[in-house]
């Protein structure tokens, strides 16, 4: 069957893929639906990977490598700034390889890279430059060991309950974002920061491999079957033709430079106003438990509400987070920036993968989510490095915090712009 829709100005031909999985039960309802298997792998897989282990534990090794080897946050946030920009660059070719070859054989290389690449930083001997290219090793790999590549899978398990599924594999990187950073700082107190950086190595390989291996497929592909099924929705030319995919783009790079810029300097900055290591490490815990919750709450929000209308919601709950941390000088303030940080965290990472599933469907989604990710990425990248300056500068990260706050508030509004989905998300539905 085969159907034609138009979306603004570009018509899209569906193509519907009929299997015994799609007529058969259970159903997405049902606890024993297999997709409900594929969403636990990936939460765990995404509790280990690039966007949760890495990340949210990047502040607690920051002043133990300045202590180290000698090194400013500057010139350590550029490690960061390296995966990141490393991470948006290749994140389209790795979303058509995934579209392609679908998300299994993506992930297992990808996992198996990182893994090992956040275990060798244990081994830092060299310099600057040996801790450069290891980011850049990570930033290559990185999206192949998080939830863009996980997405497409769970996208094509689930219609109706998909904003709930999207959230429950979200659930893994706020588990990592709320576990690790103290775990990481438990074992650099203890043992160093070494010891620190085989751990994480370690658990990335032991959660990530494994499941993906046994659970990870599109919906239809039999488990011997080397490529990934065809599935409707536009071509990534028609969705860079949508004005819906460059709005969301925008807010997103603007979230990027203001929420990453913030949760990567979170642990410095608060132990700079008075806080012990270990209650600033607490804080960060709290925004990783917080993202959590965000996940949940905007999985089910999105599946019932307007999921532009969600978007703006979590976009100003962030900017209030941030905006808070700018002027937090105890640890309540602390852990109640982080918290709101947190929650626009975990909703934002439920809700971009969502809006394309619904505007754009499945034909071209990881390589449209990997464009995403570029400027994602890049803003990534841009944030941490100019609050490390403004901090090298004058000392304090305060101004350029607020500023940040008041741009993504202003971003924010933007969703409101978005146009309507659902005449192309029934056809889509209609499809499946």
């Amino acid at each position: 069957m085969s159907e034609q829709f138009d979306s603004g100005s570009v018509g899209v031909r569906m193509t519907t893929v009929h299997t015994p999985e799609m007529t058969s039960s259970p159903s997405e309802f049902d606890l024993g639906y297999f997709g409900w298997r594929v969403v636990l792998a990936a939460c765990l897989g995404v509790m280990a990977g690039f966007g949760s282990l890495f990340v949210y534990t990047f502040s607690v090794f920051v002043k133990p490598l300045a202590a180290e080897f000698g090194w400013s946050r500057e010139a350590i946030s550029s490690g960061f700034a390296i995966a990141a920009v490393t991470l948006g660059v290749v994140s389209p070719l790795l979303g058509r390889w995934i579209d392609r070859f679908g998300p299994r054989r993506i992930i297992l290389v990808c996992m198996t890279v990182y893994g090992c690449a956040i275990a060798t930083l244990s081994l830092l001997h060299f310099g600057l430059w040996q801790f450069y290219v290891t980011c850049f090793v990570l930033g290559l790999v990185g999206n192949g060991a998080a939830h863009l590549a996980y997405s497409r899978s769970i996208s094509t398990w689930f219609q109706q309950r998909l904003g709930t599924a999207l959230a429950f594999v979200m659930v893994g990187a706020g588990l990592g974002a709320m576990i690790l950073p103290v775990v990481a700082q438990s074992i650099i107190s203890r043992s160093g920061w070494r010891a620190a950086y085989a751990f994480l190595g370690g658990l990335a390989l032991l959660l990530g491999l494994p499941l993906s291996w046994r659970y990870i497929k599109d919906r239809g592909v039999i488990a011997h079957e080397p490529a990934a099924v065809s599935h409707p929705g536009m071509t990534w030319q028609q969705g860079l033709r949508s004005s819906a995919f460059w709005i969301i783009t925008a807010i997103l790079f603007v979230s990027s430079i203001s929420m990453n810029g913030a949760i990567t300097h979170l642990s410095a900055l608060l132990t700079d106003r008075g806080l012990t290591a270990g209650k600033a490490a607490l804080c960060a815990s709290i925004l990783g438990g917080s993202s959590l919750l965000g996940r949940i709450v905007v999985g089910w929000l999105l599946d019932r509400f307007f999921g532009p209308r969600v978007a703006f919601a979590i976009n100003l709950i962030t900017a209030l987070g941030i905006f808070l941390l700018a002027r937090a000088n105890s640890f309540t303030t602390g852990w109640l920036a982080a918290a709101l940080i947190g929650v626009g965290a975990g909703g934002e990472a439920a809700t971009t993968p969502y809006l394309l599933t619904r505007y754009f469907g499945l034909n071209a989604f990881s390589t449209l989510y990997g464009l995403t990710w570029t400027f994602y990425a890049a803003a990534g990248a841009i944030g941490p490095v100019i609050l490390a300056r403004a901090f090298d500068a004058t000392g304090s990260y305060t101004s350029l915090l607020i500023l940040l706050a008041a741009a993504l508030a202003l971003a924010a509004a933007t969703n409101l712009l978005l146009p309507r989905y659902s005449d192309s998300g029934d056809v889509i539905k209609k499809a499946l």
